[in-house]
């Protein structure tokens, strides 16, 4: 018919302009990846490397995953009872020094939280609370872990001991872990994964009969009593976060199927055969509730549509089940090419789950498991991810119970334009943790794009900043802004940069 081939030619078009449309970049989106520490899964390498090569090791995953626009770390340093730092309530860890409580000699974690804080990340502390040891050998552990100490706190469960859930004292000391941590390291958030209660081990009974007897309620299940142990230990570690340091986030990741809706209507359409709720005794709708976290990672590291468990329904079913906490999604990366499930030979199975976070408004951001498992192979898929979803940088989202009050305000005293930087001189910067210089106009704006970010400077409580020639060549004006504790941005100011007077409050 006459037009035909136009008709065919827009078509055409049309479908090449859907297939390549941009993938909306956010501004605040939190992309976070675990390294995780025990048996030397990411990082180190091995607890016998030299200090030097574990430190270049570290610098390795930070550069990699900043190269992809990423903007926390989330690391193991308490994987089984021990400590990647000095603490005077564990010992350090084999999986660093090579043996269970010999010293470091180097405070590695401030190192650690410094260089990530460099590369304009957040460091969250992850921290396994109830596992005490990772196997029986138990020869192997300091005479000053908990196994050796405090005997009547462990429960031998499958190949592992545990702390026993059900004890107040077990309670008290692991907030103590907590508190301890907080006061000395400028950690920004506190993290907990899915091993709470262990998973269940085929015809073995985890012995807490006694604590049951000694501390449960007048007509309290051990199902009920065993998850308000749980409940707890989470109120108290989140209360005393928030007393110490109250920019302070608690995350916790749970198992991602909190229960099937074969034993609920409320669960999710899945087939999962251990369950959050039931076998693991964690309730993080509860801890939503009531206000007790910052935010919540649960894993969900099946494909799009396996059967018994699909990463788009459970998705869909935390986002309708999220309150009072920022939602964030774990995913497998792990998996990719190295899985039965056929699903994770597509180059695209974890780009289109981050489409499916990305288009769904109650979701902000995802996290990877594990660190090492896009460094290694599936360039590919990096590559991709970096062209279509991480082009650009983002901001972390703001504390969920943070008001919208902008932070205090950061006031410049001095620009001095020189040879190879531009240095700045500041008052009140305590206030906030980063600085954002923005590419400007003359005129200052309101707000400006993540497109038009230069760079983003971790002010740690100093008073000046330095912003390299490298980003500033060439422009007559930049804005700054700045960005507090809970993540709130400050109103623009705009630089003049060929001026005498590079700064003017009055402009």
């Amino acid at each position: 018919m006459p037009g035909k081939p136009y008709f065919l030619l827009i078509l055409v078009l049309a479908t090449s302009c859907s297939i390549f449309k941009p993938i909306p970049q956010p501004k605040r989106e939190f992309r976070g990846f675990w390294v995780a520490t025990v048996v030397n899964i990411d990082w180190p390498k091995s607890g016998k490397d030299t200090l030097e090569k574990q430190k270049a090791d570290y610098l390795d995953i930070l550069e990699f995953y900043q190269a992809m626009s990423f903007n926390a770390a989330i690391v193991q340093i308490r994987a089984a009872g021990d400590a990647f730092y000095d603490s005077e309530h564990a010992p350090w860890s084999r999986f660093l020094t090579g043996q269970e409580g010999k010293a470091s000699g180097t405070d590695v974690l401030e190192w650690m939280i410094d260089e990530t804080h460099k590369r304009g990340m957040e460091f969250h502390a992850w921290l396994n609370p109830y596992r005490a040891t990772f196997d029986l050998n138990t020869e192997i552990l300091s005479p000053i872990h908990d196994y050796y100490l405090h005997p009547e706190w462990m429960i031998k469960y499958g190949k592992k001991f545990y702390y026993d859930p059900g004890l107040p004292q077990v309670s008290k000391h692991l907030v103590s872990i907590m508190e301890e941590l907080i006061t000395n390291y400028e950690i920004d958030a506190i993290h907990f994964d899915d091993y709470f209660y262990p998973y269940k081990v085929k015809d073995e009974v985890f012995g807490d009969s006694l604590s049951y007897a000694s501390n449960h309620l007048a007509n309290q299940s051990l199902e009920d009593w065993r998850r308000s142990n749980v409940d707890s230990l989470v109120k108290n570690v989140h209360q005393s976060i928030k007393s110490k340091k109250p920019w302070v986030q608690f995350g916790i990741s749970p198992f991602g199927v909190w229960k099937n809706n074969s034993t609920d209507p409320k669960g999710s359409d899945t087939k999962a055969g251990q369950t959050t709720y039931e076998d693991l005794y964690a309730d993080p709708l509860l801890w939503m509730e009531e206000g007790w976290m910052d935010y919540l990672v649960p894993q969900v590291y099946w494909s799009m549509d396996l059967p018994v468990a699909s990463h788009r329904k459970i998705v869909d079913w935390w986002s309708h089940n999220t309150k009072n906490t920022n939602l964030y999604i774990g995913n497998g990366a792990y998996k990719i090419r190295n899985n039965s499930d056929s699903s994770w030979n597509r180059k695209k199975e974890l780009p289109d789950q981050l489409k499916l976070a990305r288009e769904n408004e109650a979701v902000e951001g995802n996290v990877f498991f594990s660190a090492k498992s896009l460094m290694q192979k599936n360039s590919d898929v990096v590559e991709y991810l970096k062209k279509k979803y991480y082009n650009y940088d983002a901001l972390t989202p703001i504390l969920p119970r943070a008001d919208s009050t902008p932070p205090d305000k950061v006031s410049i005293v001095s620009v001095h334009n020189e040879k190879d930087v531009v240095r700045i001189s500041l008052n009140n910067s305590e206030v906030c943790t980063y600085a954002l210089c923005y590419a400007s106009g003359k005129r200052v704006k309101s707000n400006y794009p993540i497109k038009k970010l230069l760079t983003k400077i971790y002010l740690g409580n100093k008073d000046r900043i330095e912003i390299g020639k490298k980003w500033v060549q060439g422009r007559k004006h930049i804005a700054l802004t700045f960005l507090d504790k809970f993540g709130r941005e400050s109103e623009p100011i705009v630089i003049h940069l060929n001026q005498t007077d590079p700064y003017d409050s009055k402009r």
